[in-house]
């Protein structure tokens, strides 16, 4: 229904962003909403997928048009929901997914949250060949000033969010304090640990 939005980001959450277009603040789900940090108060461009639930409503955001295709590809895997997809996606390094899908490494893709063996064999039934086209890009913001615990904070907050459990962010956080990088760096460095 919705391809874009065009507006100026004014929230982020560990779940969320809010990006207020013609008078209306929109809430988009997005994998990980630090990478938008530097985005605030400035206008956005965001790729949109609408989800409509019995109970709900829900937008999904992309940087770009290819990672708006990964998702799109993984949600229609039967067992793979908006939000576990959401999660997959989050991975900066989507070549990964790309190469374990295309040769059957059910190990790497159960590496994910919420993603167990059966669904795995799904993923590489239905998906396999499908990603040939896209070429995920790395359209992601970065922050060059130095942070805090609080950054740290933020991005165990929004890998949680994500569906990773806290014991499995526990030598991550462990790994990474007394470092000073922004949530996003703390939450791409994160995700490549998990899925090592």
């Amino acid at each position: 229904m919705y391809d874009y939005i065009k507006g100026k980001l004014t929230k982020i959450t560990a779940k969320y962003i809010v990006v207020e277009a013609g008078g209306l603040g929109y809430t988009i789900n997005v994998g990980n909403p630090y990478s938008f940090t530097d985005c605030v108060n400035q206008e956005v461009q965001i790729y949109l997928h609408h989800v409509v639930r019995e109970d709900a409503q829900l937008l999904f955001g992309f940087h770009s048009e290819d990672e708006k295709a990964v998702f799109l590809n993984l949600i229609s895997v039967s067992g793979i929901g908006p939000t576990t997809a959401l999660a997959i996606v989050a991975v900066d390094d989507n070549e990964g997914l790309v190469n374990a899908i295309d040769n059957s490494d059910i190990k790497y893709l159960m590496k994910f949250p919420k993603i167990g063996k059966k669904t795995a064999q799904q993923m590489v039934l239905d998906l396999a060949g499908k990603f040939v086209e896209v070429s995920v890009e790395n359209g992601k913001a970065s922050k060059t000033s130095p942070a805090g615990n609080q950054e740290l904070d933020d991005a165990m907050e929004a890998l949680l969010a994500l569906g990773y459990k806290a014991s499995e962010l526990k030598k991550v956080r462990a790994f990474f304090e007394g470092t000073n990088e922004t949530a996003d760096k703390y939450i791409s460095s994160s995700l490549k640990m998990l899925m090592k």
